[in-house]
């Protein structure tokens, strides 16, 4: 059917159209180059994806491709003898901290006082770790004692295959770093469930109760050591294999980082390919998306100048610095000296000041924060028909709407949230709309069904604009969550538009 121009349009049509919030699907205005720029996108993002499923293994691939893009690591700018060098516009830095935490910049034309734009995300996800003391034998039964990190339904982690990733010091003060689980050709480990035919009492119980997290100990072995004369065999022939390949004995455990998660890799959902399941959408997805916006600048400077037909344009830096934080700990509170509440990101920015020419003052880097924006960029709970009751679906973000704004994190009241002022809300939707970015409302579930934050409140307490933007996610915490391909590329473009021009 032919579209109707204004002038066959009633004026009750016309004014709908001026006065209504009206949304359409992404997919309907994707032309074929877009198309191919989705599926690029997203294939990069599952291959990342794959090779970052802890915090430490994240940051490591994204400082890779910051080294490549040509940063250099600020402390070595800081350490330096002499007279400290001046940061000039288009200079790349980053600080990799503690190797779980990353933060990086582009430096503008424009002074740091005038403020910065900020692209911040975290890169943990739900998971199993192990306890400082984890292997035990049972019934000649080698398990693994565990304690879950951040909030996980018990259930979803039993009968899935999972794999073991960490990092251990051993006494010799090397690291070893382990992955186990996740090349066709490794074991795998697993947490058991009770069979259906001896479950009624289980059956009998909540969800909440099936399991405790006392009860999640993973299955590693069940073959003896060869020596019948020595004690705990099952569990001594998997000290020895762990020992054979990375040197560990049973005392390395006590201060190691293991953790186990799902050992499937990232596919393409649905007959017609238009998501992504995977386990750590929650929240490198738009970490991921974050990552690859703040290097656009650092391949381009957000704009290119130069006339056309002079061959390749000349390298222009941004007008405000762009800055991507990417932090640990956000699911279990932001704590720890490279979770957001720490001061990281405010010692990154000190460092800058520090180095941005003249003599550094606390005040410039307080005048700095006053006058910088950020996206705190996190996921929100896409509307899921199979779940009516906990939406509001007047408020809800849904699959293929594009980019999700939450003015308001927190629970009961809005407690323990972050929420964004009107002037700082109506400056991004109209960047975005300029851009042609489609946006979305997005709230949590309906009021009193929930609740929860993002790393939004601990900048913001510094005085920066920040807004919470980001992917719309179905199956959150769980083992397998699932977004839309369209959405990610809408929310990288989203990205890319607010540290060019907030």
């Amino acid at each position: 059917m032919a579209k109707k121009t204004d002038e066959e349009k009633t004026g009750g049509q016309l004014l709908g159209e001026k006065l209504l919030f009206n949304l359409k699907n992404c997919w309907d205005g994707a032309d074929a180059g877009e198309l191919e720029k989705i599926e690029a996108f997203a294939k990069d993002y599952k291959q990342f994806l794959d090779a970052g499923k802890t915090e430490r293994e994240f940051t490591r691939r994204a400082l890779d491709m910051l080294i490549k893009n040509g940063f250099t690591n600020i402390e070595d700018l800081l350490e330096g003898r002499g007279p400290r060098p001046v940061l000039a516009p288009g200079a790349k830095v980053y600080q990799h901290i503690r190797n779980k935490s990353l933060v990086f910049a582009v430096i503008g034309s424009r002074p740091l006082i005038e403020g910065v734009n900020i692209v911040g995300a975290h890169v943990d996800s739900p998971r199993i770790d192990l306890k400082t003391n984890p292997l035990y034998e049972d019934s000649e039964l080698s398990m693994l004692d565990t304690h879950y990190y951040g909030g996980i339904k018990y259930y979803q982690w039993t009968t899935i295959p999972l794999a073991m990733h960490g990092t251990v010091i051993g006494r010799d003060g090397k690291r070893r770093d382990i992955c186990i689980g996740e090349d066709e050709a490794d074991p795998v480990f697993t947490i058991t469930d009770l069979l259906p035919h001896l479950a009624k009492e289980q059956m009998q119980k909540k969800a909440s109760e099936f399991f405790d997290g006392e009860g999640l100990d993973i299955l590693a072995g069940s073959r003896p050591y060869p020596d019948k004369k020595a004690k705990d065999r099952v569990k001594l022939y998997l000290l020895s294999l762990l020992h054979e390949k990375y040197g560990l004995t049973e005392e390395d455990f006590a201060g190691a980082e293991i953790e186990f998660v799902p050992a499937h890799r990232a596919r393409d959902l649905g007959l017609d390919r238009s998501m992504i399941g995977a386990y750590g959408h929650d929240d490198r997805c738009c970490a991921y998306a974050g990552l690859s916006a703040a290097l656009e600048f650092a391949k381009a400077g957000g704009k290119a100048s130069g006339p056309k037909g002079e061959g390749k344009p000349a390298y222009r830096p941004p007008e405000k610095t762009v800055i991507c934080l990417l932090t640990d700990k956000e699911e279990i509170g932001s704590m720890g000296n490279t979770g957001a509440q720490s001061r990281l990101f405010e010692n990154f920015a000190a460092y800058l000041c520090s180095l941005s020419g003249g003599t550094y003052s606390e005040i410039d880097l307080r005048r700095c924060f006053s006058k910088s924006s950020m996206l705190s960029a996190d996921v929100n709970a896409a509307y899921d028909p199979n779940y009516d009751s906990v939406y509001d679906k007047k408020t809800a973000s849904y699959f293929g709407k594009g980019i999700v704004l939450t003015k308001y994190t927190g629970r009961g009241g809005k407690f323990g949230g972050s929420e964004a002022n009107a002037e700082f809300c109506q400056k991004v939707q109209a960047l975005l709309n300029k851009n042609k970015v489609q946006w979305q409302y997005g709230d949590l579930g309906k009021v009193d069904k929930g609740g929860g934050g993002t790393i939004a409140q601990h900048v913001a307490n510094l005085g920066v604009e920040v807004l919470d933007c980001g992917i719309p996610v179905l199956s959150m915490h769980s083992p397998f969550e699932v977004i839309s391909k369209i959405d990610l590329y809408t929310t990288y473009r989203g990205y890319i538009a607010f540290l060019r021009e907030a």
